[in-house]
C-alpha cells in the first residue's frame, strides 16, 4: 500500500533547494502537493497562513521553509534569522493544530546543538549547552519548535515530529557567495579562479573545524520515511554519519574542480563550531533511514551541475 498516494501535503519551502527534490519524490509517490510561494503566502504573516489552509486543507505539513546561510550570513543577520524562522514555525504549527491536520513534520538543524557537543552528536545531548555563537539565533529559533512540538503533543495530543538535519549539498544548491554554505561557496571560488586565471583562493578560518554533509536526494528520502513511519516528538538526527575537516574539504573540491592554485587561509575569520558529526543510529532504528550517496560522488554531481548551470541562483534554497 502506497502511504502517500492521494495524500494532501503542504510543503513549505517546496520551491527551494531541498524542497524541489522532496516534491519530485512526492510526485513519484502520487501525493497531492501544494507549494506556498512567498509572493503569494508570506508565512511570517498569520493571515497568509490561514489563507493557505483555506485554499488547501492538507493532511500533512512538511515545514522546510527557512531563512538560512553560512557563517557570514548568520553573522550579518542574527535578528532576521531568529525572527523569520521562529515566527514562521510557531504560527504554522499552531494553525496546523487548530485545523486538526493529522501530522506536522518540522525540519530542524544541527546548528541547534551545543557548541562543544561530544562527537558524534547524540539527540540526548541537545540541551547540554549553548549553540555556537555565530549561528545560535538561527539554531535556537528552530530548537524552540521542538519545545512547541513536545508541549503540543503533551497537552493536545498533536502529532508532530522533529528532524535535526546537517548541511545539505547537491545540484541546484544556492551558489550566491553572500548566503551560500561552504560546499557551493568553495565550488564557485575554485571554478571562478580557473575561469579568471587566478592562482589563489582565500578561505575563511583555519581549516581545522570539521563538518558533516548530506546529499540532498538522500535528505528528501529520509524526511519522507520519517513522515510515513515516525510518530514521536523526540528529535531525530538526519545525516550521513561522517565528518571531514574544512582543510580536507577545500583540498578535495580543488582537486575535483581542477584548481591547482594556492589556498590562503584567512585566520581573522571565524571557524564556526569546532566539530560537527551526527550519530545517525536512531534514524535507522526508528524509520530505516541510512544515507546512500558517497561523498565524492555527490560532490562530482554538484560540480558538474554548476558547470552546466552557472547562472544567478541568488534566491534558490531560501524560499519562504
Amino acid at each position: 500500500m502506497n502511504f502517500w498516494e492521494g495524500k494532501k501535503v503542504i510543503v513549505t519551502g517546496g520551491a527551494g533547494f531541498l524542497g524541489s527534490y522532496l516534491v519530485e519524490q512526492l510526485q513519484q509517490k502520487k501525493a497531492e502537493i501544494f507549494i506556498p510561494k512567498i509572493e503569494d503566502y508570506d508565512l511570517r504573516n498569520i493571515e497568509n497562513i490561514k489563507r493557505m489552509f483555506d485554499d488547501f486543507l492538507p493532511q500533512i505539513i512538511i515545514h522546510l521553509a527557512a531563512v538560512v546561510g553560512g557563517i557570514s550570513a548568520n553573522s550579518q543577520n542574527p535578528g532576521k534569522f531568529f525572527y523569520d524562522n521562529i515566527i514562521m514555525g510557531v504560527q504554522l504549527m499552531e494553525e496546523t493544530r487548530i485545523r486538526k491536520v493529522s501530522k506536522f513534520v518540522n525540519i530542524g538543524t544541527i546548528c541547534s546543538y551545543p557548541k562543544f557537543t561530544p562527537v558524534p552528536f547524540k539527540e540526548e545531548d541537545l540541551w547540554n549547552g549553548y549553540p555556537e555563537e555565530t549561528n545560535a539565533p538561527y539554531g535556537l529559533s528552530k530548537k524552540m519548535l521542538i519545545v512547541q512540538s513536545q508541549a503540543y503533543r503533551k497537552q493536545y495530543g498533536f502529532n508532530s515530529i522533529n528532524l535535526l538535519q546537517v548541511n545539505l549539498y547537491g545540484p541546484r544548491d544556492n551558489f550566491d557567495p553572500k548566503s551560500s554554505h561552504v560546499i557551493p561557496a568553495l565550488i564557485k571560488k575554485c571554478l571562478d579562479a580557473i575561469e579568471n586565471k587566478e592562482d589563489k583562493i582565500v578561505v575563511w578560518g583555519t581549516g581545522k573545524s570539521t563538518r558533516e554533509f548530506l546529499y540532498v536526494e538522500d535528505a528528501a528520502e529520509g524526511i519522507l520515511l520519517a513522515a510515513e513511519k515516525y510518530n514521536k516528538s523526540e528529535p531525530v538526527n538526519l545525516g550521513a554519519g561522517f565528518e571531514i575537516s574544512i582543510k580536507d574539504l577545500v583540498e578535495l573540491i580543488a582537486e575535483l574542480t581542477g584548481f591547482k592554485g594556492k589556498i590562503i587561509w584567512d585566520k581573522t575569520k571565524p571557524d564556526g563550531q569546532p566539530r560537527r558529526c551526527l550519530n545517525t543510529t536512531k534514524a535507522y532504528k526508528e524509520f530505516g533511514f541510512k544515507a546512500k550517496t558517497q561523498f565524492e560522488t555527490g560532490l562530482k554531481k554538484t560540480i558538474e551541475w554548476y558547470k552546466d548551470n552557472c547562472v544567478d541562483y541568488t534566491n534558490h534554497g531560501r524560499d519562504l
